[in-house]
């Protein structure tokens, strides 16, 4: 297998994979997602986070914690890992034992947890192997970036994806995959519930999307977010920022979904002006008690850090970001912000 980087991560998630019968797991979790009936896919679905301990372990107590964060904040679902979340940083071990940890803290809530399951180097058996011990744990759904290749390669690989649980299958598209194939995957794979749309324009594509589903597919917006009034007057369903204000961004998607447009625009235009304030972005998930001020990020070649100064939090919808660790008076203004402009819309704490 191509993915694994060491014979230990190999035998790691074989060894995982053996402790549950897999027919057995997956009759379970079918009868279970009928009596119970699947979450739905619309709101808010942000990217969790990685936090790491300061001796870079995967801190399992703080990523449950982002899913205890999002429960409360009346988040519809949470999705790890992804481009975000540092995906490549993680070993096998990692992904396995960070996906148990927000299954388990997702149990008994309505926050969906979604689990990424793509590979490095198109290792379509170990994206198998994760998407079945996802399903084995109990989560609601899993998701894909596609593998490198022409139409036919992604096609392929989606399929034997889709085809290794019952979990609802969220696509997410990079690069130049067009429109016709997303139909195509969706038409061809029982399970693929969601698109979140990354290729091109997905402004310009969203209707298309929409309409040749007949709206049975849920559209995701992503790229942080950022134009979430437009995305919304458009059609997308669904929205995938990161953590730190995801309260914030569910209750402007129900203002506008009451028809409260006015409410809606002002509700995501405190997520922004918090988002212009130094380090608010990289800072928020420890002044919100999510995580510690020990907290690190792995650094992710690629991709810009999510958190910074021993915090972390995320990209909020771009703004004022920090060159380097905050200092106490940055940490202060940003707790003062969210108390004296946001707290009576802080639906999580």
């Amino acid at each position: 297998m191509a993915y694994f980087t060491s014979e230990m991560d190999r035998r790691t998630l074989l060894k995982t994979l053996g402790t549950v019968a897999a027919g057995a797991a997956f009759s379970k979790y079918t009868m279970a997602a009928a009596a119970a009936g699947r979450k739905s896919f619309n709101g808010l679905f942000p990217i969790a986070s990685s936090p790491f301990t300061p001796d870079d372990k995967l801190d399992l107590e703080c990523l449950a914690n982002e899913v205890k964060f999002c429960s409360r904040g009346g988040v519809p679902g949470l999705i790890w890992p992804q481009i975000a979340s540092g995906w490549t940083t993680l070993t096998t071990a990692e992904r396995l034992a960070g996906a148990e940890a927000m299954i388990a803290a997702g149990k008994g809530g309505k926050t969906a947890i979604v689990i990424g399951v793509q590979t490095k180097g198109n290792d379509l058996p170990g994206a198998v192997a994760f998407a079945k011990h996802a399903a084995q744990h109990g989560a609601d759904a899993i998701c894909s970036l596609p593998p490198e290749g022409d139409d036919a390669a992604i096609v392929a690989y989606y399929k034997a994806v889709g085809a290794a649980t019952d979990l609802p299958l969220f696509v997410q598209t990079s690069g130049n995959e067009s429109v016709d194939l997303v139909v195509q995957l969706f038409n061809e794979i029982p399970t693929v519930s969601v698109v979140k749309d990354e290729a091109g324009d997905p402004l310009q594509r969203v209707g298309a999307l929409l309409s040749r589903t007949n709206g049975k597919l849920a559209v995701f917006a992503g790229k942080g977010v950022r134009q979430m009034m437009d995305e919304m007057r458009l059609g997308f369903t669904g929205f995938a920022p990161v953590v730190g204000m995801a309260d914030l961004f569910q209750q402007s998607w129900e203002l506008y979904k009451a028809g409260k447009i006015r409410e809606s625009y002002d509700m995501f235009g405190r997520i922004q002006a918090f988002s212009t304030i130094v380090g608010a972005d990289s800072y928020v998930m420890v002044a919100r008690g999510v995580f510690k001020e020990s907290t690190k990020s792995r650094p992710t070649p690629g991709l810009a850090a999510v958190m910074g100064g021993g915090a972390g939090g995320g990209r909020g919808g771009g703004g004022a970001a920090s060159t380097g660790p905050l200092s106490d008076a940055d940490k202060k203004n940003v707790i003062n912000a969210l108390n004296t402009y946001l707290k009576p819309y802080l639906r999580a704490g």
